[in-house]
Parts: structure tokens; sequence; C-alpha cells
């Protein structure tokens, strides 16, 4: 590594305006739109990395010590100082950190409707995320370059210091302020994501939605998520399933409930009846004397049991419609009818909370 004083041609007691004199004149000299050759590109950029450590007058006491600093007048730095010097834990053990990273972890909001979550369902599902660099391919670098050492830590990711305390003189770490800790410089960053080996972009993450599901479960799918800085590996994408409501069937469980209309001769006679359910028609045998607020069960006709095998069932409850507006043939075949039954009167019984109390009940129960 070229030593900075010389590539800026100044002397090392030169004071900072001699620095900053020395650097607009090469600038001036070797700046691309002046002269675009490939020699004076590079001796550009050491120029510029040069001024960059000497005009900062911390990292260019750094770069003096070589990497090593005096006896400064911090004192301790405290035990953990201490411990890191004798128990081998510090900066300079651990060595350098890493750029790559993991991604962090997206949350999405994904809707169903209910006769989607008998047997699941398949989405593709648009997220807006961070995807690895297509230039780079994560490596933060320009293509044709790579990372060079930083000439301040000398690629360790740490300064050393020595502090002279009570036990003597201790050696202490801390992060390079240069390369932040990498050990690195990325001399030409990508130009398409900024050095960050990463950019924002919009993907297709197809999902196969199991069956069973309902609202506020979360379906992890790892991987998925965010990519990570130059290169690391993608984070986790979380599903929050939302199960849209339905004008005719309710959920309870893995049981579906709905409520079927059942006309009062048919309830006195019995009937056979087909009704739609949400994965094909079913038939009902209504009995005769078919009473309102009975519950018809349909065996393995409701919702496929998440993390088990089989389907819950399909309830059907029964309200049975009393006409409210007869013909005078109609009304003299009720009277008919009445007259031969000889119905006891009315009387009081146990107070009900009507019909979809007593379905409830009786669903539930």
């Amino acid at each position: 590594m070229a030593d900075h004083y010389e590539v800026l041609g100044v002397a090392r007691d030169a004071t900072p305006d001699e620095i900053k004199k020395a650097y607009r004149r090469l600038a001036r000299e070797l700046h691309p739109d002046v002269n675009p050759g490939a020699e004076a590109s590079e001796r550009f950029k050491q120029v510029t990395h040069a001024y960059d450590v000497l005009s900062d007058p911390k990292q260019r006491q750094q770069y003096d010590l070589g990497g090593q600093g005096g006896f400064g007048g911090q004192g301790f730095g405290g035990f953990g100082d201490i411990f890191e010097t004798f128990f081998g834990a510090g900066q300079q053990t651990r060595g350098p950190r890493s750029r790559r990273e993991r991604g962090q972890d997206a949350l999405i909001r994904v809707e169903v409707g209910l006769d989607e979550v008998i047997f699941g369902t398949h989405r593709d599902i648009e997220v807006d995320t961070a995807i690895t660099c297509q230039t780079c391919h994560g490596s933060c670098c320009q293509p044709g370059t790579s990372p060079v050492t930083c000439d301040i830590c000398g690629g360790t990711g740490s300064i050393q210091r020595s502090v002279r305390s009570l036990l003597g003189n201790v050696m202490t770490s801390s992060p390079c302020g240069t390369c932040r800790g990498y050990g690195t410089i990325i001399a030409t960053p990508c130009v398409t994501c900024q050095g960050q080996g990463r950019i924002r972009a919009r993907r297709t993450v197809p999902v196969d939605i199991p069956a069973g599901v309902d609202t506020g479960l979360r379906l992890q799918m790892p991987g998925s998520g965010e990519a990570g800085p130059a290169g690391g590996p993608n984070g986790d994408l979380y599903l929050e399933i939302k199960v849209r409501s339905h004008d005719v069937f309710s959920r309870n469980g893995d049981d579906l409930l709905c409520t079927l209309e059942v006309a009062m001769t048919d309830a006195i006679l019995g009937a056979t009846t087909t009704i739609p359910a949400l994965d094909g028609d079913v038939e009902l045998e209504l009995r005769a004397g078919l009473q309102s607020g009975e519950v018809l069960t349909v065996k393995d006709r409701g919702v496929t049991r998440l993390r088990g095998t089989g389907r819950g069932d399909l309830k059907v409850g029964v309200q049975v419609v009393t006409p409210t507006k007869l013909s005078s043939k109609e009304r003299d075949l009720m009277q008919q009818f009445a007259a031969s039954k000889k119905a006891p009167a009315p009387e009081l019984t146990h107070f009900q909370q009507g019909l979809f109390a007593r379905l409830r009940d009786r669903f539930l129960g």
C-alpha cells in the first residue's frame, strides 16, 4: 500500500492547509474529466483516499502510529478492556466483522375466502422487498473490482492502543474508524446498489396456503424475507391469514354452520332437498314432523383439519316458515286439519331466546 504522504507529495509534518492544497492540485490534474486514462483514474482514487485519511486529525494520528497508539491520556478503558486483554476477548481476537448480515423478516396479511379454507389454496403474492443486487451479486463493488485492505488497521478491523493504568501498560482495541471494523474498504462501490449489495424491488412469492387455516394464524416461510446486506442470507416471510365472512355459511372450529328455511308442509310431511354447500351439492332428507331449531348434521362436509386428518361436519339448522297469507281455500283446508287433529290449547313453557339462540345452543352443544 503506497504511503499517503508520498501519494500527495507532502512531508510527514505538512500542515492541514498544505495537505489540502496538494490534494486540490492533484485532483485537478488527475480528474477523469481532464485525464480519462486508466492509470490516472487509479492514481485519482489513491489521492482521494490519502486525502480522506490525512485530512481527518484522528485518522491521521492513527496512520502516523501505523495502527498502534501511543500512551494516551484516556486512563483506564474500563474493566472490559482489561478482561479483553488478559482473556483474549478483544476485537483483535474476533477479527474484522463481516459486511454480510441476515435480512429482516417481513409480515404480509393475506385474505382468503371460506371456500378456499376447506381444501387450501395457492396464491402468487407480490412483495415489495430487498433483493440481492444483480449487478454486483451482493459484493457491493463495481464489477471487475474488489474490496481493498484498510491501511489504517491492516485488515484487522480494529485499532490497538496502549493505555497506562495502575497495572502498567494495557493494550486495548476499538473498531477502526476508517473501515468501520470491516477490515476492508469499498473503493469503487457498485453504482446500482450504492455499495449495499441489495436493492428494493417487487418480486412474486408463490404461496401454498394449507387447508384449515383461520383468521389470525401466521404461516412462516423461511428464507423468503428481505435479502441481507452484502449478499447476506434472506430473512423469513410471515403470512398473517384473514378469512372473509360468508353470506350463508359460518364456521365453528372445523364445522360449517348454516340455516335452512323449510316450508311448513315439508316440515309436516317430510321431503328431500338439495342444498349447495361450499364444496358441492348436499342432499338432505327432511323427516316428517321436523321442528324449528333442529340441527341436521352431514358428516365430513366441513373444513379440513389443519394439523390432523379428516374434516369437520356441516351442520344445518332448521327454521320452519309459517305462511302469513292464505287463500280462502287454503284457510278452509287448514281449519279442517286443525279440527281433525284436536290440538291442545296453547300453554306456557320454559322461556327461550328465539330460534337463533336455540340454534346456537344446538350448533355448539
